[in-house]
C-alpha cells in the first residue's frame, strides 16, 4: 500500500485561500512575479483578496502624475470594491480624487498627504467616505476649514485625523481657530488627531478637548501659541491623554520627527508618546510592500494581470 503524502500542491489551494497567502509580499512581487508563476496563482492574485490594502505613499512621492493616476486606477480597479486601505502621495487631477471617491464603499483608512484638493473637490467627494475611520489629509495646503466641517459632517465614523503642515507653509500665517473649532463641532468621536505645525491658539485646542471627550493622543509639535500648562480643567477631564510638543527640538526639521522630541515643563502632568509608535488601531501595518525609490515601472501590452512592470535596478 503505498504512501500517502501529507502535503498537497500549492496549486491546488482554492484562489481565495492563495490570495490571503499572497497578501504577505510586497506590492511589486503581487503585480509582477506571482502572476508569471503559473495560471492558478495569477487567477489567484487577480483576485480581490489581495488588493484590499494599497500601500504606495513612499513611491508616489517620486513619480509622475500621470503614471501615478495609471497605477491608481490598476490596482483599485483589482480590488473589485472591497478596498479597505489606500495610502498614496501628492495626487493632482480633480478626476482621481472621484474615481477613489467611487471606489470607497468599502474604505476604513486613507492617506492622501500633499495632494493637490481643495475644498471644492472636498465637499463634492466627502460622502462617499461615510464608512472612513481614519484620514490622513497632511501638508494639503489648498484645503482649509471648510474641507475640515465637510470631512466631519460626513465621515460619522472618523476616529483618527492627520493634519499635519510643513513649518514653512505656515510659519508666516497669522493664528486661525478655523480648522480647530471644525474639527470640535463635527468629530466628536476622535480618538488620535495629529495638528503638528497648525497655526492655532489655545482657545481652539481647548475647544477640541470639550467636543472630544474620546481623545487619547494629540500631536501639537510646533503650535508655539498652545500653553496647556496650567489648563487645569482639560488635564482633569483627560488624564489618560498623550500629548506631544508644542516644543520641538530643531522646529524646521521636519524629516527628523521621530527623533525630535522635548518634554515641556514637569508640571504637565499628561503622558508624552512618539505618535508613530501610539497609534495602530488605524494603520499598523507600517510600510510593508513600499515600492524602493530608484525602481521605475512601465506599461507593456499583453502581460496578463500585471499590466505594470518595475524592470531590476540597475
Amino acid at each position: 500500500m503505498g504512501e500517502v503524502c501529507e502535503f498537497r500542491s500549492w496549486d491546488e489551494l482554492i484562489p481565495d485561500a492563495l490570495g490571503v497567502i499572497f497578501t504577505n509580499l510586497s506590492l511589486q512581487e503581487r503585480v509582477t512575479v506571482i502572476p508569471r508563476v503559473c495560471k492558478s496563482w495569477a487567477r489567484a492574485v487577480s483576485g480581490p483578496y489581495c488588493w484590499q490594502e494599497i500601500d504606495i505613499e513612499e513611491w508616489s512621492n517620486h513619480c509622475q502624475p500621470d503614471k501615478l493616476d495609471q497605477m491608481l486606477h490598476m490596482l483599485i480597479n483589482k480590488s473589485c470594491g472591497s478596498l479597505r486601505k489606500l495610502c498614496v502621495s501628492g495626487l493632482q487631477s480633480e478626476s482621481i480624487f472621484t474615481f477613489i471617491a467611487e471606489n470607497a464603499g468599502s474604505l476604513r483608512s486613507l492617506r492622501l498627504p500633499r495632494s493637490n484638493m481643495s475644498d471644492l473637490v472636498v465637499e463634492q467627494i466627502a460622502g462617499k467616505f461615510s464608512m472612513i475611520t481614519f484620514l490622513d489629509v497632511s501638508y494639503c495646503i489648498k484645503i482649509g476649514a471648510s474641507a475640515i466641517e465637510m470631512i466631519g459632517m460626513n465621515c460619522k465614523m472618523l476616529e483618527g485625523l492627520c493634519r499635519n503642515m510643513h513649518p514653512l507653509d505656515t510659519a508666516d500665517k497669522p493664528l486661525q481657530d478655523d480648522e480647530a473649532y471644525a474639527i470640535a463641532a463635527t468629530m466628536p468621536k476622535l480618538k488620535h488627531l495629529e495638528m503638528a505645525y497648525q497655526r492655532i491658539s489655545t482657545l481652539g485646542v481647548v475647544r477640541i478637548f470639550s467636543s472630544c471627550p474620546k481623545l487619547e493622543f494629540l500631536d501639537l509639535r510646533g503650535c508655539w501659541s498652545v500653553n496647556l500648562d496650567n489648563n487645569v480643567s482639560a488635564k482633569q477631564g483627560f488624564p489618560k491623554l498623550r500629548v506631544l510638543g508644542p516644543y520641538v527640538l530643531g522646529a524646521y526639521e521636519i524629516d527628523d520627527w521621530d527623533d525630535d522630541y522635548s518634554d515641556v515643563s514637569d508640571d504637565f502632568a499628561w503622558n508624552f508618546e512618539d505618535g508613530n509608535d501610539y497609534y495602530v488601531d488605524y494603520d499598523s501595518d507600517g510600510y510593508e510592500g513600499r515600492i524602493e525609490d530608484e525602481l521605475e515601472f512601465g506599461f507593456y501590452e499583453g502581460i496578463e494581470d500585471a499590466a505594470m512592470y518595475w524592470p531590476p535596478s540597475p
